[in-house]
């Protein structure tokens, strides 16, 4: 199973880093996640310039899809050049997005009406767009899913793991990562978003 962080110029790297780094420790179970580019090089919000493992269009083969954010996000949303590059299918694909990646999808036509998690510079123009947006880090109904502030890549990952692999799958993960000491309060938190966003999508 394959995953894809789409990672564009202006990219927060907590949020494409940390989720693909985790989803990275399942790789033996099947589960690999790749810095998914526009163009072969990309310069993140702070300067830092990565290289593409992967061209944008891999987003329409992935199993998993993952829209980072960044402080050109709007511009992504912006570009129909760049958004007709990505065709996303959430009947056969998982689809999620970290904060501002919230625009991207919107842009694409697959929230729906779903309530959105985002963060709070992003909100804004979110609620602008018609969407309300949930006082939460983590929210998923179906194969969509949004998080909202830069550690809530995290909960993205635990959800992409839970979805994939299994809840044990993620466990393991999050509690090798997980601060010393903290390891439990880590796992159960991440964890219990996931479930709750579950749960609120069924009722």
């Amino acid at each position: 199973m394959q995953v894809a962080v789409l990672t564009f110029d202006g990219f927060n790297e907590l949020d494409s880093f940390v989720a693909a780094a985790l989803i990275n420790r399942c790789r033996a179970d099947g589960l690999e996640a790749f810095i998914t580019t526009p163009t072969p090089v990309v310069t993140s919000m702070n300067g830092v310039e990565v290289t593409g493992q992967r061209p944008v269009e891999f987003a329409t083969e992935a199993d998993v899809v993952l829209v980072g954010s960044g402080v050109r996000a709007h511009e992504v949303a912006a570009d129909d050049r760049l958004v007709s590059r990505l065709r996303l299918d959430p009947s056969r694909q998982l689809v999620g997005a970290q904060c501002s990646g919230a625009l991207v999808l919107a842009r694409l036509g697959l929230l729906g009406s779903m309530p959105v998690c985002t963060d709070r510079r992003t909100r804004p123009f979110v609620e602008a767009a018609g969407f309300t947006v949930l006082d939460t880090p983590f929210h998923a109904e179906g194969n969509i899913a949004t998080a909202g502030g830069c550690l809530a890549s995290q909960y993205l990952a635990a959800w992409v793991m839970t979805r994939t692999l299994g809840e044990d799958a993620a466990r393991g993960v999050l509690d090798y990562v997980a601060p010393v000491g903290e390891n439990e309060e880590t796992v159960d938190r991440a964890l219990r978003a996931v479930r709750t966003a579950a749960t609120a999508a069924a009722r």
